[in-house]
């Protein structure tokens, strides 16, 4: 964009150059014609120049909410993740497991209370005298169903593989498994999209400066994704610009 707007400038400079020594140099005859056209010229790519720098400004518009809408569908999809996880131990690659886990899965309320009792091992060995001992005792309170708690009454979730916006018919590549980490096996999972999908009939000049951004505010790399079959993280790769998480 920088070097087309300098030889744009570059051009803009040269024509109004031309039309000081035209309007200096040439003939009355032939000066009135060669202006008109030269005119012409500087119209065309001052409007030009203008709509390239509005056609970037129109379009990181465009990118802004596309994206807001995807990340907000990244996270119904890794608050899904995450529930599977707590109730099940392991992420889910498959969206229909995924959405079946959610209509018909319940949470377990609990409540952990410190407990003394009597050590009786203890009381034992010093001949019967009492020693007491505190335990951890988990009560189950009662259980609440994973859709409710995720998402009430809104039915969202049996959609959440669809991409909102971009490409018709696109959905998240999602795959979940684990990772060896100092010999213990961890669960992970990751759900991404293809920025070429989301700005789907966008300037495809545009589209290849945004997947190649690498920037403290910007969706850094070619995708936008939640998770990661590299390392143990559930966040997204967006900033905190397009997201209060």
């Amino acid at each position: 964009m920088l070097n087309l707007l300098l030889v744009v400038f570059a051009l803009v400079a040269v024509t109004v150059g031309l039309v000081w020594l035209i309007d200096r140099f040439i003939p009355d005859t032939f000066r009135k014609y060669i202006l008109i056209v030269l005119y012409i010229l500087i119209g065309f790519l001052a409007y030009n120049t203008f709509m390239s720098v509005y056609g970037e400004i129109q379009f990181n518009q465009r990118k802004q909410v596309a994206y807001k809408k995807v990340i907000n569908s990244l996270k119904d999809i890794r608050d899904a993740q995450l529930a599977h996880r707590a109730v099940k131990g392991i992420f889910q690659k498959d969206f229909d497991k995924l959405i079946e886990f959610i209509e018909t899965e319940q949470f377990t309320i609990t409540q952990r209370r410190d407990v003394t009792v009597l050590d009786a091992e203890m009381t034992r060995r010093f001949g019967g005298v009492e020693t007491f001992k505190e335990i951890v005792v988990i009560d189950t309170l009662g259980y609440v169903p994973v859709r409710d708690s995720l998402f009430g009454n809104d039915l969202r979730y049996k959609t959440m593989m669809n991409v909102p916006v971009g490409k018709p018919g696109t959905t998240f590549d999602m795959t979940a498994g684990t990772i060896d980490q100092n010999g213990v096996k961890i669960p992970v999972f990751e759900a991404k999209v293809l920025k070429k999908y989301i700005l789907f009939g966008e300037d495809p000049n545009l589209i290849k400066i945004e997947e190649e951004v690498v920037s403290v505010d910007g969706v850094n790399g070619n995708a936008l994704r939640v998770g990661s079959m590299e390392e143990v993280n559930t966040n997204g790769n967006w900033p905190k610009n397009y997201s209060n998480d």
